[in-house]
């Protein structure tokens, strides 16, 4: 692992940290500090905004925030604007095209297929200031060093670089020659950065992840034609490593996934459906945040289809419960204490 630099965490008084420190219920009565973890996602990462809306509007605001790929630009733009992140995220994604994130013709080098000039403009129109250091909340974006593989976890300098490097898809989107190293998109190591909250401190984490990878998988068997083949063992390899570090965790802190009730995503380049998918997202991450119950060390994340909640749904953890509970007949809410 890469540490670039480590600015230290305040952390709150031990214990549960704002609200009710007793009852377990909701956000506020998370450990602290609280790490918000983005995972990785492309043109999904529109769902990262409806979710942070949700959080936002209940008075939600982390001690950390952890971002991969394009989970580490919407993390950016939520640590420059603590509670008014929502508009500003909301303007950004509801504005986007295929043209303006990867525009075709204007290669940048014989290394990828796409310049980085449009994600370049995206960064500069953010509203963010020029290093990490800067940011209102401490933030970290996660890539991986291409020579070794190893994670790197950029916490300070540059802050344009940092987010270039963090989605740096290879082969899509050139490198970035950063402090010596060569990085390369997060999300290869660490498609949601859950181990490089719980290596910074954090007490709990929040996770927004997106996309089919991160829901349970049906034992589909794909046709037998090449693409689909590969997707599918694509998508096993990320939703492995997913639940891994998931599971990893949540032996250690509260680790709380937040739903977004979305069940059919669209196409890695089509940012028409951006709208769809951030209203989405803060309906359902809403009704889960209301009904949620923390009591300890676990996993606590809807275990239903997508989009199947119609109420508020309780997850409770106890050091020997592993079963399911659920508030509804329609979804189910797992604590599971690792």
């Amino acid at each position: 692992m890469i540490a670039c630099g480590r600015r230290p965490v305040s952390r709150a008084p031990s214990g549960f940290g704002r609200g009710d420190s007793t009852s377990g219920r909701g956000l506020h009565a998370l450990p602290r500090p609280v790490a918000v973890v983005v995972g990785a996602g492309g043109v999904l990462g529109a769902a990262h905004v409806g979710v942070g809306a949700a959080l936002e509007q209940r008075g939600f605001v982390p001690d950390m925030i952890i971002g991969t790929s394009v989970g580490a630009l919407n993390g950016a733009i939520a640590a420059a604007h603590p509670d008014t992140a929502a508009p500003w995220l909301d303007h950004v994604w509801t504005r986007l095209s295929r043209r303006e994130v990867y525009p075709l013709g204007f290669p940048a080098s014989r290394a990828s297929v796409f310049t980085d000039r449009g994600l370049r403009r995206l960064i500069a129109g953010a509203g963010l200031p020029s290093r990490i250091e800067q940011l209102a909340v401490p933030f970290t974006a996660v890539a991986m060093d291409l020579a070794t593989g190893a994670p790197a976890l950029l916490d300070h300098g540059d802050l344009e670089s940092a987010l270039l490097a963090s989605a740096a898809v290879p082969g899509m989107l050139p490198p970035v020659d950063r402090e010596g190293w060569t990085l390369v998109d997060g999300g290869v190591i660490a498609y949601v950065p859950v181990l490089a909250a719980l290596r910074a401190g954090a007490a709990s984490v929040v996770v927004l992840s997106t996309g089919p990878e991160c829901s349970p998988l049906s034992p589909t068997v794909p046709r037998r034609r090449a693409d689909a083949i590969a997707a599918r063992a694509g998508l096993l390899l990320m939703h492995h490593q997913i639940e891994r570090d998931l599971h990893e965790v949540a032996q250690h802190i509260p680790t709380v996934v937040l739903p977004t009730g979305i069940e059919e995503w669209p196409a890695p380049w089509d940012f028409g459906h951006s709208q769809r998918l951030i209203s989405t997202a803060s309906r359902t991450a809403g009704r889960f945040l209301d009904g949620l119950h923390v009591s300890g060390p676990g996993l606590y994340r809807a275990e239903g289809p997508p989009g199947t909640s119609d109420g508020p749904a309780e997850a409770s953890t106890s050091p020997n419960s592993t079963a399911p509970t659920s508030s509804n007949s329609t979804s189910s809410i797992s604590g599971v204490a690792l």
